[in-house]
């Protein structure tokens, strides 16, 4: 996971956070990995990547390294994967889960990567685009880095897809402003970008990807959606008295009743280089 180098996001800059901290949002990255619907959004992903064995993938933005494992699966024999973060901490935490697979692990900006043009078959970028300052300079550092053939997958959100039911509507917009302000990253729309940013560079065979995530009920949604997780510090909402408490009183109302609904679109985008 690329950092947000915002402080308004919980997942700003992990290497100065305590390690209590660290550990609950490793453990946050892990959930978000188990969840059915992201699971759902990697596999749309991986059937536009097509890692196959004696690839040399780059996983930029590694967080915790779970994709990481997996596509060093798909690439051996013969291959190798080199699992990026700008985070030492998640690092360390990918690290400790390494389970036997060809997977180099370094810290590096997806901005400005330390690696050779021309050195990968593929690569994988995980909700990782939302938060950087330029997602430009990083989608050219990440087509530099790939070989002629080879294929760009990018991964983000939109969270301006983000929709809710079951709920007071004017609460939730109220909560999805305030959302927008200080729980998620500044790049609101990335996930529908990135095949005009694509497009911009020249790339071919394009894929887009919309995938609607659908929560079913809050302790689902809470994995994914940071404004239904009660586990968020309330420091980090800085939303008006009372605003936080009448809003989780309106979500538990409606998992009791059976009403609630959440949906939010992550989209998939992959070309050739």
């Amino acid at each position: 996971m690329e950092p947000a180098q915002l402080d308004r996001t919980p997942f700003a800059d992990l290497d100065s956070m305590p390690p209590e901290m660290i550990a609950m949002l490793v453990a946050a990255l892990e959930a978000m990995s188990r969840h059915p619907e992201i699971r759902r959004v990697r596999d749309t992903a991986w059937r536009e990547l097509r890692p196959a064995p004696g690839q040399r993938l780059l996983d930029a933005g590694c967080g915790a390294g779970d994709v990481s494992r997996a596509l060093a699966a798909a690439v051996a024999p013969g291959g190798e994967v080199v699992a990026l973060d700008h985070s030492s901490a998640t690092l360390a935490a990918a690290r400790k889960r390494h389970d036997g697979g060809e997977i180099r692990y370094v810290t590096g900006d997806v901005s400005a990567l330390d690696l050779a043009d021309d050195s990968f078959d593929g690569v994988w970028c995980e909700r990782v685009l939302q938060h950087v300052d330029d997602a430009d300079v990083a989608i050219g550092e990440l087509i530099r880095v790939t070989r002629p053939g080879g294929r760009v997958c990018l991964l983000d959100t939109d969270w301006g897809s983000l929709a809710f039911d079951g709920v007071d509507t004017a609460l939730a917009q109220t909560i999805v402003e305030h959302m927008h302000g200080r729980l998620t990253p500044r790049q609101v729309d990335m996930g529908r970008t990135l095949r005009r940013r694509l497009v911009g560079y020249g790339l071919h065979d394009i894929s887009a990807t919309p995938v609607t995530c659908y929560f079913p009920d809050p302790a689902s949604a809470a994995v994914v959606l940071p404004m239904v997780n009660p586990q968020v510090p309330q420091e980090s909402w800085m939303t008006p008295d009372g605003l936080r408490e009448r809003w989780f009183d309106q979500v538990d109302r409606a998992g009791e009743d059976g009403d609630f609904l959440a949906v939010l679109t992550i989209w998939v985008v992959a070309a050739t280089v």
